[in-house]
């Protein structure tokens, strides 16, 4: 008889976080925070201030000690086998790590050798680096006639060293110009694109809908939505139609005709001159609402397709902060910003 082969076990996801809690005295910053990240994508974490996300993050990265639950990178316990977990790890937190007195060579090969890499190889990893990202040219440069873009690429670069399993980016485009953001977002796809996976946590709503393949919403200590961006964005419901009608005196008339056109229920606004409706696929609606306006002899003033936000998204599932949370927000700040002896102690 012949024996089917094995196959191979599945590997496991890049990370895991199951009920995750951490206490600051008082405070609940996560309060049974879970997370799954596939290998190879970009996750997102958002979240109002206080929510947690810089907590999450450094718990994860094995720098702040959690109080209950279990986290894997790699398929490596956090809590059980720190060691093991940095090894595997990339950090990029919200204030830059380079030395400004420094080349941006000089930082690169400072960082490989600290990392164990041998003189000739740590010369080498750098120069890879700095050709992957756009930095060779300022090679010889001091990092203190960087800009805030290059700075935050070299970041990034540093962190990339041992290529890393995942690479955690903790709000890298605070505080950068439009430019520097749109560096910055070239560098993380093309981590991602070689393999490495990110998390990201950002206050900027575009920013995880340009690069993440999908997004964790965190609101008190916890998870409260997850998905791709466009699944997320459909819970608010479907495109939005706007039309604004010349003659004020026939607006009841123009709602009819749109809603006849597309079989959905239109609003009318009176102040505006506007009448909207809710559709499944704006751009195939169109076409049939001019017609119906057209057939009315309606003029129209302006006509508009509208899709809903990842903001209006994020607005709509985490609401204002109550006032209960400046507690979170106050201990989560002062946790981040803890300074490495006392980060060690723990």
């Amino acid at each position: 008889m012949t024996q089917k082969p094995h196959a191979s076990p599945a590997r496991p996801p890049a990370l895991e976080a199951i009920a995750l809690r951490k206490r600051y005295g008082a405070t609940m910053a996560l309060d049974g925070f879970d997370l799954h990240i596939e290998r190879g994508t970009v996750h997102g974490l958002l979240g109002p201030n206080g929510a947690g996300k810089t907590t999450a993050v450094r718990s994860l990265a094995t720098l702040t000690e959690l109080d209950d639950g279990r986290a894997t990178i790699d398929g490596i316990d956090v809590r059980r086998q720190p060691g093991a977990v940095r090894e595997r790890i990339g950090l990029v937190g919200q204030f830059h790590a380079v030395d400004e007195a420094l080349t941006a060579r000089q930082n690169l090969v400072l960082f490989a050798r600290l990392s164990g890499l041998s003189r000739p190889r740590a010369v080498d990893r750098s120069d890879d680096l700095l050709e992957a990202f756009s930095l060779t040219d300022a090679a010889s440069r001091a990092v203190s006639g960087f800009s805030g873009g290059m700075r935050r690429r070299l970041d990034i670069a540093a962190s990339l060293v041992l290529t890393p399993a995942i690479l955690f980016l903790d709000e890298p485009t605070t505080g950068l110009d439009p430019r520097g953001r749109a560096t910055v977002w070239q560098a993380v796809r093309e981590v991602a694109a070689a393999g490495t996976t990110v998390l990201l946590t950002t206050q900027y709503l575009d920013e995880a809908d340009q690069l993440a393949d999908r997004i964790s919403v965190m609101n008190h200590g916890r998870v409260i939505a997850e998905g791709s961006p466009a699944e997320l964005k459909r819970r608010l419901g479907g495109d939005r139609v706007a039309v604004v009608i010349a003659d004020a005196d026939r607006l009841t008339r123009a709602g009819d005709a749109i809603a006849g056109a597309v079989g959905a229920e239109a609003s009318v606004d009176t102040d505006t001159r506007t009448v909207t409706v809710e559709v499944d696929d704006g751009a195939k609606a169109l076409a049939p609402i001019v017609r119906a306006l057209d057939a009315e002899r309606l003029t129209v003033d302006d006509l508009a397709l509208r899709r809903p936000t990842l903001d209006e998204v994020f607005l709509h599932l985490t609401g204002d902060l109550e006032p209960t949370e400046a507690a979170a927000v106050a201990a989560d700040a002062a946790h981040a910003n803890a300074q490495p002896a006392d980060l060690e102690a723990r």
